[in-house]
């Protein structure tokens, strides 16, 4: 079986860094796969040393079949440099996983990916893996379609990466003149839009609210597992978009996770109303509420 790039993007944690790589190591396919390490430049002086260590840490790996390392001088921010790396190691592979340094994958992660990349690599309605699931709930199926896309374990071909569109507010236009912000919402239950708004105002500068739109508007699914295979370690404060709190945690998988052609190609709607179901649950006024007075009570003013 081919195997696809790996493609880690890094900034200043070095714990986060080291925990993700040895997850990676306990994958039999890591051996035999080339690792293509992105490491972002500090913000200020104050960032130096941490991003220092990072990469004397990077340079340290072994493993793999072959790492290779590309250190940026200035501070590209994490938009920048997904759009920037994705693009440049899956045109030249034709096939990318993508990780951050928050991430910490399971034993069978690689397996699951490279055989998901190859099952549907000419399944052009699909074009999006994503191996997290945090919805934590078993009534999901093992592997299912939806118009939704993660960005934590996520891999994806040169076919459909070339539709990404980092153009905010042309997909914004798109959605309203469409009727198509509510369902892009999940029926409301998730701020997706208000997200996508807040990117064009310089608010955010999300790279996934842009390639979320970018699938959905031209109606491509991604192959989502309702078993995760990875878990987000960067709700602890110290990332750029995850302050506190666990509401995204995973119950992490631990056995191979069968990748089975899908038939017919089409949105898994039960899935999407489970999604909803979700988001209405933990991002309703009163969940809100009530996760905010709990950090509060724990002393966590995270973001």
């Amino acid at each position: 079986m081919d195997l696809a790039p790996i493609v880690l993007f890094t900034y200043n944690r070095l714990a986060h860094t080291r925990n993700l790589i040895e997850s990676l190591l306990k994958n039999q396919e890591a051996a035999n796969s080339h690792l293509h390490i992105f490491c972002d430049g500090p913000k200020d002086d104050n960032d130096v040393s941490t991003v220092q260590a990072v990469r004397e840490y990077v340079h340290s790996i072994h493993g793999f079949a072959q790492v290779e390392i590309v250190e940026s001088e200035i501070n590209q921010g994490l938009a920048n440099s997904v759009i920037k790396g994705v693009t440049e190691v899956v045109n030249r592979y034709g096939r990318v996983i993508v990780l951050e340094d928050d991430l910490v994958v399971a034993p069978y992660f690689l397996k699951f990916m490279n055989e998901a990349l190859n099952l549907y690599a000419d399944e052009h309605r699909v074009g999006h893996i994503q191996a997290c699931d945090f919805t934590q709930d078993t009534s999901l199926p093992p592997t299912f379609l939806i118009k939704w896309t993660g960005s934590w374990g996520w891999a994806t071909w040169q076919r459909a990466w070339k539709l990404f569109n980092p153009d905010g507010a042309h997909l914004l236009q798109q959605l309203e003149d469409k009727g198509l912000t509510r369902t892009f919402d999940f029926n409301g239950n998730y701020p997706f839009t208000r997200m996508l708004r807040r990117q064009i105002a310089g608010q955010n500068n999300s790279w996934a609210i842009r390639w979320n739109a970018t699938l959905f508007l031209n109606d491509i699914l991604s192959l989502n597992v309702g078993r995760s295979l990875v878990n987000n370690n960067g709700f602890d404060g110290t990332g750029t978009n995850c302050g506190g709190g666990d509401l995204y945690q995973s119950n992490m998988w631990l056995k191979p996770l069968p990748v089975v052609k899908i038939q017919p190609i089409e949105e898994n709607i039960e899935a999407r109303k489970i999604f909803a179901r979700y988001y209405h649950r933990t991002n309703g006024f009163w969940a809100k509420v009530f996760r905010r007075l709990k950090r509060t009570l724990k002393g966590d003013f995270g973001k």
